[in-house]
């Protein structure tokens, strides 16, 4: 069995700063401190494989813009035979508020075409996903300017506390599933509850 962290994000240098790539941000970071290089595959998408504690994983960035996304996710989930629960996809998401991360279990796209596609080409929407916060900062009608967007220089330092947190809730999916994963998240929204009271008191 191998678990698939997917990231959604646009390929070149120009975008890797994106707000739109905070999926690939994070493998990035998760491939960086687990030692990892990306090499590209005859697919539709660059992966790094490893392992942790004996559980296998692989991690995915698709080489197609982000609209078509489900190509290289069809793609892979063929080629390891994957259980759709197994299939974890990491991205940004603007109903979210900046830096913070929220595990997903299935659901809508949310108005996003990353997700969208995946959802026509797997034709579930029964997927597990972990959502960055990349705030809703733009005016009506200018969604698609912001996403391409680079962070700001201050926003990355804030990212990369984000990242650290995530690496985690990336290997417990590893660890095991979903479920572990969903409660290492529940216990990191009531720290930051929990902080906020401090703060108010």
């Amino acid at each position: 069995m191998v678990r698939i962290l997917f990231g959604i994000g646009n390929p070149g240098k120009k975008y890797s700063l994106n707000r739109h790539n905070a999926g690939f941000m994070l493998l990035d970071y998760f491939a960086e401190t687990h030692s990892l290089k990306f090499q590209p595959s005859k697919f539709e998408y660059h992966f790094a494989e490893g392992e942790i504690a004996g559980s296998s994983y692989i991690l995915v960035k698709p080489v197609t813009f982000v609209n078509q996304s489900g190509i290289a996710a069809q793609q892979v989930i063929s080629k390891y035979n994957a259980d759709i629960n197994d299939f974890l996809v990491v991205y940004d998401d603007f109903n979210l508020e900046f830096s913070k991360l929220k595990v997903k279990m299935s659901g809508s796209d949310g108005g996003h075409n990353g997700i969208s596609s995946i959802i026509y080409q797997l034709n579930t929407d029964q997927f597990p996903r972990l959502r960055i916060g990349i705030g809703s900062n733009f005016k009506s009608g200018e969604m698609a300017n912001y996403v391409l967007t680079d962070f700001k220089r201050k926003e990355r330092k804030i990212l990369e506390e984000t990242f650290k947190s995530g690496v985690i809730l990336l290997e417990e999916f590893i660890n095991g599933g979903t479920k572990i994963m969903l409660d290492a998240n529940s216990k990191f929204t009531k720290s930051e509850l929990d902080s906020k009271k401090d703060i108010s008191n």
